[in-house]
């Protein structure tokens, strides 16, 4: 048996169904998140794993023990909100031992594992501090350091960074990683960011609607999305309206031009519409090559984002987005111009 097992979850309000028969396993230390848009369930799931919300349906099991209808304090959860939520009359160090305290350790042993939280976190010198007088990335790792300081079984991590600016959601969310690695905890995180999902995950939960739309690696759900909805909320993605052309062949016409693609056709026939979903950097600007598709196309506009052109054209009546790594030396096309794209047809992938 997995260490957190989840099977068949149902969560209603008021005869709605917000979470529909959600299961998955997990394994002891592995990181996993909830992926998805607000109102999709995750955060809904997240509360009944912490046990703030008793399931409709369903079972949740951490380390062969049902908890599935055991109060918050008998589930040895950690628990990161958006929020912080620390207790403003006091310190750090009072913040990060009252877990501690509430389950009536020793106070040499509060001492002993307080010292040891600060310094995981890097905030030794900030012991005495009151939450108002640090920066909300420090606020957020004395939130953690309180969340493990119990030694949980589980951390529930309800988006914590995003009430961060840019930078240091990215610091916090490596250090995040770097700690659960070190720890070997088993976690839970929910996001709406793709990058913070694709960046700290062994697993990745796609939901939309209170349901599963795909269970995988960042890989595998950036790669190879297996509905149109993952394909559009992870990354940015090309769609292109297409028609069946051969299904054995693996070939599809947009407009006049014929592509081919080596991913499964399944449940697809002759002439049905479907969709391309192609990753504008698997997109590249050069001459027809043996296992590639020749797209001719014209550009429409050139847009420098940094480390990144993007390069917007046309094929036929649909647009195509191109990303190409910034090259001082390179020599990129004018609008107006034609150009002729190479995809490989491994990259080309086929949605119904």
């Amino acid at each position: 048996m997995a260490f957190l097992e989840i099977s068949n979850l149902q969560k209603c309000f008021d005869n709605h169904l917000v979470v529909k028969d959600f299961s998955i396993s997990a394994e002891k230390g592995e990181f996993i998140t909830f992926l998805g848009p607000s109102g999709c369930g995750k955060t809904t799931i997240l509360r009944m794993l912490a046990g703030f919300e008793t399931p409709s349906h369903g079972s949740i099991v951490f380390d062969g023990k049902d908890v599935t209808h055991l109060r918050t304090s008998q589930r040895n959860v950690g628990m990161v909100f958006q929020s912080y939520a620390l207790f403003p009359n006091m310190t750090v160090a009072e913040n990060i031992g009252f877990g501690l305290k509430v389950a009536k350790q020793p106070q040499a042993q509060i001492d002993a594992r307080v010292n040891e939280m600060l310094a995981l976190v890097k905030l030794d010198s900030l012991a005495h501090r009151y939450p108002w007088q640090m920066s909300g990335g420090q606020q957020q790792r004395v939130a953690l350091a309180r969340a493990i300081a119990n030694k949980p079984k589980v951390l529930l991590l309800d988006e914590p960074l995003s009430a961060l600016d840019a930078k240091i959601r990215v610091s916090l969310r490596e250090e995040i990683r770097s700690l659960q690695r070190e720890l070997n905890i088993t976690t839970v995180f929910v996001t709406h960011d793709q990058e913070e999902a694709l960046s700290i995950s062994d697993r990745i939960v796609v939901l939309n609607e209170g349901g599963v739309e795909q269970i995988g690696t960042p890989s595998e759900t950036y790669n190879f999305p297996r509905t149109r909805f993952v394909a559009s909320f992870v990354g940015t993605l090309n769609q292109l309206q297409a028609t069946v052309v051969d299904v054995l062949a693996g070939t599809v016409s947009v407009g006049d031009q014929v592509l081919t693609s080596s991913n499964p056709m399944t449940d697809l026939v002759a002439a049905q519409s479907c969709v391309l979903a192609i990753r504008p950097e698997a997109l590249l600007i050069e001459a027809t090559q043996p296992g590639k598709n020749a797209i001719n196309v014209v550009v429409e506009d050139v847009n420098f984002l940094g480390s990144v052109v993007r390069i917007r054209t046309r094929l036929g009546s649909e647009v195509l987005y191109l990303d190409l790594f910034n090259d001082p030396n390179q020599t990129l096309p004018e609008p107006g111009s034609r150009v002729v794209l190479g995809l490989s047809f491994e990259n080309l992938l086929i949605l119904r």
